[in-house]
C-alpha cells in the first residue's frame, strides 16, 4: 500500500486527509507540523501531501527533493518566490501544485477555460468567492486557479488581466479584464462563482463545497496518482486526464 505523509497534519485539512487515507485503503506514513523537522517524514513516505502554511512550503520541498519523494502542494497563498521554488523542485521530483484538490473544481476550471476561449472579450468575467471567517488569504487559491483558467482561455495570464475588488469612482469596466471579489463570514467551507456577462445574457458557473472531506478525498486521489511519477510539475487536471 502507498504510504502518504502529511505536512500540516494537526490542522483541519490534515485531520480530514488522515481519515481519507484510511478510507482509500492507503497507509498514513505520519505527519509533521510547524517546528518539526520535515526530513524524517519525507524519508519514510512514498508520497507527501502539504496542507500547512505558505511559510513552510520551501522547507518541505527541500526535504522532498533530498529524499526523492513526490509531493502534492495544496497550501494556498503562495508567493512568486515559492512558485519558483516549486518549479525548481519539479526538476528533481514529481510535484503537483493546486489551489484546490476538489475534483468538481478541477472540472469547473476546464469548463471556465472553454467558455472563456469560445466567448469573445466583450463577455465580462467576474469571479466571486466566499469562505469562513478564519481563512487567512484572499482571494482564495481556488479563485486564482479559476482566474488563471479564464485568462488561459483568452490566451493570456491572470496577472495581465486581473482586477481586484473595486472601490470609489473607478470608471467604466475595461474590456477583457477578469474581476476578483472575496467575501468572508461564518462557517462557509468554500463557494465559487464565475460569472460571464454578455449583452443581454449571463452565464454562471459555480461550485459550492459543503464538506471539507471533498478536498481531502481529492488530495488523496492526487497523491496516489502522483506516487511513482517521474519528475515534473503536474496539476489536478492531469489526475482526471483533462
Amino acid at each position: 500500500m502507498t504510504a502518504i505523509g502529511i505536512y500540516g497534519s494537526s490542522g483541519r485539512m490534515g485531520r480530514a486527509i488522515a481519515e481519507a487515507i484510511e478510507l482509500a485503503g492507503a497507509t498514513l506514513a505520519g505527519g509533521a507540523d510547524a517546528g518539526d523537522d520535515p526530513a524524517p517524514l519525507a524519508q519514510t513516505a512514498d508520497v507527501l501531501l502539504d496542507f500547512s502554511t505558505a511559510s513552510g512550503v520551501e522547507a518541505h520541498l527541500a526535504a522532498a527533493v533530498a529524499a526523492g519523494t513526490p509531493i502534492v502542494i495544496g497550501t494556498t497563498g503562495l508567493s512568486a518566490a515559492q512558485h519558483a521554488a516549486i518549479d525548481a523542485a519539479a526538476r528533481d521530483v514529481a510535484v503537483l501544485q493546486t489551489g484546490n484538490t476538489s475534483l468538481g473544481v478541477t472540472l469547473l476550471a476546464t469548463l471556465v477555460r472553454e467558455a472563456a476561449a469560445r466567448l469573445g472579450p466583450d463577455w465580462d468575467i467576474e469571479i466571486v468567492e466566499m469562505h469562513h471567517r478564519h481563512k487567512l488569504d484572499a482571494p482564495s487559491g481556488t479563485a486564482l486557479l479559476l482566474g488563471e483558467a479564464a485568462a488561459g482561455g483568452r490566451g493570456s495570464t491572470l496577472s495581465e488581466l486581473r482586477v481586484d475588488e473595486r472601490f470609489g469612482l473607478v470608471g467604466a469596466r475595461c474590456e477583457g479584464t477578469i474581476g476578483l471579489a472575496a467575501l468572508r463570514g461564518g462557517s462557509v467551507v468554500g463557494d465559487h462563482n464565475v460569472i460571464l456577462a454578455g449583452e443581454g445574457e449571463r452565464i454562471e458557473l459555480g461550485h459550492y463545497a459543503q464538506d471539507r472531506s471533498i478536498f481531502a478525498r481529492g488530495a488523496v486521489k492526487a497523491a496516489l496518482w502522483l506516487a511513482g511519477r517521474s519528475a515534473g510539475r503536474y496539476r489536478m487536471g492531469d489526475v482526471l486526464g483533462l
